[in-house]
């Protein structure tokens, strides 16, 4: 069977990165691209690289031009979705690339975004451990919630990126949930195609920016819920800083969390193996082995580095994604793979871009 898709926000970077990846999968057809004030206008004009794609043109984001299709991404910004969400009553899969469909607790959605709260869907990051309640071993994986979902939320880049990093820590009881910090380099892509003067390369080019300092980042409230579904319980402190670095795309988080009373170095380390030793697009280095993001350019992988750091009581956990690929749009269509029963990896490589 071959599945009729249209992408909305087409000329944007989540957008593009969809349709880069879509363009090579077997069962489906790109059939509509959309956007809002570039409709009308040639995908490739936009995407310049697409040229598979070079005949379609970008047309008005409605409920009417997405409606009709098998499967629907919106790769819109955060807020936008949920208009369109109610009227898509007809497609069979709607994957959601926003934040209006993550978030579980209203609370939380008000004090990060603001806005209408939107139902919760099914959380497309397959591989994060799920069940385990005050820590032991997990009951199973995100993706057995996506098997035959209707609706997705696919994550946002940097909280999937933590999530996965400190998620098997959590769920075996190793590292202290109360205690934990993330320090992240990230692309500018990260934040969308919009033309923004702190995003212009002459101020990002030779030097390291921190935004949403001090607890304010829309992504914390997400690593926390990923986090509980991991099994931590009571207070879950997470200190969270990301820093523009001037590389178009990519991640790498630096987290670390207090060791738990009793932990040896190996209990540690068979957690993250326990975790990620049979999965194809997550996975643990060799022990002295630390990524980079060079190493996952294009690629559908989240490569993570492990550490003990006995002087400072606490494990150190690297990992590197790229943020439009694993963070996003490869998270989506991977999601999307499991929900139809496709073959999980299809249209997804673990290859990335060198040099």
């Amino acid at each position: 069977m071959t599945y009729s898709v249209a992408v909305s926000g087409a000329s944007g970077y989540a957008g593009g990165e969809l349709l880069r990846l879509l363009a090579a999968h077997p069962d489906v057809e790109i059939r509509t691209v959309t956007a809002h004030s570039n409709a009308g206008q040639p995908l490739v004009a936009h995407q310049p690289h697409l040229r598979s794609l070079e005949h379609l043109t970008l047309q008005d984001t409605t409920p009417e031009t997405l409606s009709g299709h098998d499967i629907v991404f919106l790769a819109l910004p955060h807020g936008q979705s949920g208009q369109y969400t109610d009227a898509l009553e007809d497609v069979s899969l709607v994957i959601d690339c926003g934040a209006d469909h993550r978030l579980t607790g209203q609370d939380d959605w008000d004090a990060f975004y603001g806005g209408a709260f939107n139902e919760p869907w099914a959380y497309g990051v397959p591989e994060l451990p799920v069940g385990a309640v005050g820590g032991g071993t997990p009951t199973g994986k995100q993706r057995d919630r996506l098997v035959g979902a209707t609706r997705i939320a696919a994550p946002g880049c940097n909280a999937s990126t933590v999530s996965l990093s400190l998620a098997p820590g959590v769920a075996a009881g190793v590292i202290d949930a109360g205690d934990m910090v993330s320090v992240l380099a990230v692309g500018p892509s990260g934040a969308g195609k919009s033309l923004k003067t702190h995003l212009l390369g002459s101020e990002i080019l030779g030097s390291a920016n921190p935004y949403a300092v001090g607890g304010s980042h829309r992504h914390i409230p997400e690593i926390r819920q990923a986090l509980r579904e991991a099994g931590a319980t009571g207070d879950i402190r997470l200190s969270f800083t990301p820093v523009i670095v001037p590389m178009a795309r990519g991640i790498l988080a630096t987290s670390t969390a207090r060791i738990a009373p009793g932990v040896t170095d190996a209990q540690i380390r068979e957690a993250w193996e326990a975790a990620y030793g049979d999965e194809t697009f997550v996975q643990l280095l060799p022990e002295g082995s630390m990524p980079r993001t060079a190493d996952v350019l294009g690629a559908n992988t989240a490569l993570i580095g492990l550490a003990v750091d006995r002087a400072a009581d606490r494990v150190v956990v690297v990992t590197a994604v790229d943020n439009l690929t694993k963070g996003t749009a490869g998270a989506a269509i991977q999601s999307m793979n499991i929900a139809l029963g496709l073959p999980e990896g299809r249209a997804l490589s673990v290859n990335g871009v060198a040099p």
